[in-house]
């Protein structure tokens, strides 16, 4: 242990020991200081109790005195309360300052010292004015001739009824103070019996530190010291080569924690080579697994582009067909004309022309819908919007076997958005519920008012008889370019598109599904107001 402190700030150890034994001093310092501070002042506590107490004998010694004017009773009374050890002298003086009686014979007929307490414990500057304090002191404490501490206290003697109606007649009514009796108290049993307490309290402290620090000392050097210095061994035999070496600490403290950390640090070592060349080839694993993700991000992005460029050149077609359409109608209104309304040849034409409306209707909302217009917000019905969503739809092929049930809310509720942008959610919709039901089955689009958060909402349902979502899918669905539809069947756009323009406008999108029996959409869209 003699070691630690050859270099004490090299060990860990001689640091914890001089840290604590310095708060250690400091702490029983301070807690020194405050029991002696608080011994005083208990001491001082009682010295001033008993004196207040003496005062009040000394005035009821002499009551009786005093009301009879016996001036040598009054007189041997000051001398026999000096007698007792402890009281060094009583004195009695009017308001002048004049001292009537004293156990000091040779202080009778003087004047009180106008600089002790006598005058300054109620004058602050009695030479000069005769203003009172507003808190009076009625006693202080000096050192006597013999280096003693002493207790000076002043009484004022009030003038009382039976004073002023005394045979004697000495005193006004209105006089209220009589006089004072001062006394002064040598405290020098209490000085004496402070001083051994003191040095019987400081005996107690210095043994108090040494027996601590000496036990801290051998507690530090088990705990901390040794253990220390034989990971440092250990760790020196392992920096040269020694692998084999394992520290033999097997305490469950923070000591043994660091051992066996230290010792697995070793075991981990030895088998750092094997790990290193199964990390590789983990990371050439995931390098292709991420490779083919993005080869797979980026064909999803071509086919979409693809599907753009589908898109714009079916918008130009429709846009040529719709001039020779025009044509075909505007010649068959020409012939139907030159027969008779009920001839065979007016009913021929009038399905021609019946069904080049019908023809002419479905290429303008292709038209509509796949235009590039700029966004136009405003306020839009979405019943109208759906029954020209289902109108343009139930044309197409793949859906004339689709039938549509719409429950549709009594009123119109009306929103606040873009309209392309509301259709291309609901086709979204259509699009992947014949799809899942393979072109054949029912789909069901309900419309309800909701309040949340109470605010105003629309919720459309979408509801097909389709395959439905397996739970495994269901984290994934509104993800880019996630699709369970076959190569060249969708893009895992459409459900991504919609769940971001629906939550751009302050809405939701939630899915029920039951896997083989069909699925449920929810939009909620705000309300205008």
């Amino acid at each position: 242990m003699k070691n630690i402190f050859r270099n004490p700030e090299k060990s860990i150890a001689a640091k914890l020991i001089i840290a604590i034994g310095l708060v250690m001093i400091i702490v029983t310092f301070l807690f020194w200081y405050a029991i002696r501070s608080k011994q005083k002042q208990d001491i001082m506590s009682i010295a001033l109790k008993y004196g207040i107490s003496f005062m009040d004998f000394a005035k009821r010694s002499t009551h009786s005195s005093m009301l009879n004017r016996e001036r040598e009773e009054i007189q041997q009374t000051l001398e026999n309360l000096s007698t007792p050890v402890g009281v060094e002298k009583v004195t009695i003086f009017n308001h002048d300052g004049n001292i009537k009686y004293s156990s000091s014979v040779e202080d009778v007929g003087k004047s009180i010292d106008k600089t002790t307490l006598a005058c300054l414990g109620c004058h602050p500057k009695p030479e000069e004015s005769p203003a009172l304090l507003s808190e009076p002191r009625q006693w202080n404490v000096y050192k006597n001739q013999e280096g003693f501490t002493a207790l000076r206290i002043v009484s004022v003697i009030p003038n009382e009824s039976s004073c002023y109606t005394a045979r004697c007649h000495a005193h006004a009514k209105d006089q209220e103070i009589l006089g004072f009796v001062e006394a002064d108290l040598s405290l020098a049993i209490l000085d004496e019996a402070l001083l051994k307490q003191g040095l019987a309290l400081s005996a107690y402290v210095i043994l108090f530190v040494l027996a601590v620090s000496t036990f801290l000392g051998i507690i530090i050097y088990k705990i901390v010291s040794k253990p220390v210095q034989v990971l440092v061994n250990g760790m020196d035999k392992v920096a040269g080569g020694d692998l084999n070496h394992s520290v033999p600490i097997k305490s469950t403290d923070e000591m043994g924690v660091l051992a066996k950390t230290f010792n697995s640090m070793i075991h981990d070592l030895k088998a750092a080579s094997d790990q290193r060349e199964k990390w590789t080839q983990m990371l050439e694993k995931e390098i292709a697994k991420k490779t083919e993700e993005i080869q797979t991000t980026h064909n999803n992005l071509m086919q979409t582009e693809k599907l753009a460029s589908l898109g714009r050149m079916a918008a130009g077609v429709a846009h040529e067909i719709n001039n020779p359409l025009t044509g075909v109608v505007t010649f068959a209104h020409l012939l139907k004309k030159r027969f008779p309304a009920d001839s065979t040849e007016a009913e021929d034409l009038n399905v021609i022309i019946e069904q080049s409306d019908r023809c002419s209707k479905i290429i303008k909302n292709l038209l509509t819908f796949a235009r590039a217009t700029p966004s136009d917000k405003g306020e839009v019905s979405i019943h109208d919007l759906l029954n020209r969503t289902v109108f343009m739809v139930k044309n197409q092929e793949k859906f004339h076997h689709i039938k549509f049930n719409m429950n549709l809310e009594d009123s119109h509720p009306v929103v606040y958005g873009d309209a392309t942008q509301f259709q291309q959610i609901f086709l979204n919709m259509f699009i992947n519920a014949v799809d899942a039901m393979n072109g054949r089955g029912n789909i069901t689009v309900a419309t309800r008012k909701v309040q949340e958060d109470s605010k105003n909402f629309i919720e459309i349902e979408f509801t097909d008889e389709g395959c439905g979502i397996s739970e495994e899918n269901m984290p994934k669905l509104f993800e880019p370019f996630f699709t369970t539809k076959p190569v060249g069947k969708g893009t895992g756009l459409g459900l991504s598109v919609s769940h971001g323009i629906v939550k751009h406008l302050g809405g939701h999108l939630k899915v029920k599904s039951t896997y083989g029996k069909g699925t449920s959409f929810f939009v909620r869209l705000p309300m205008s107001e």
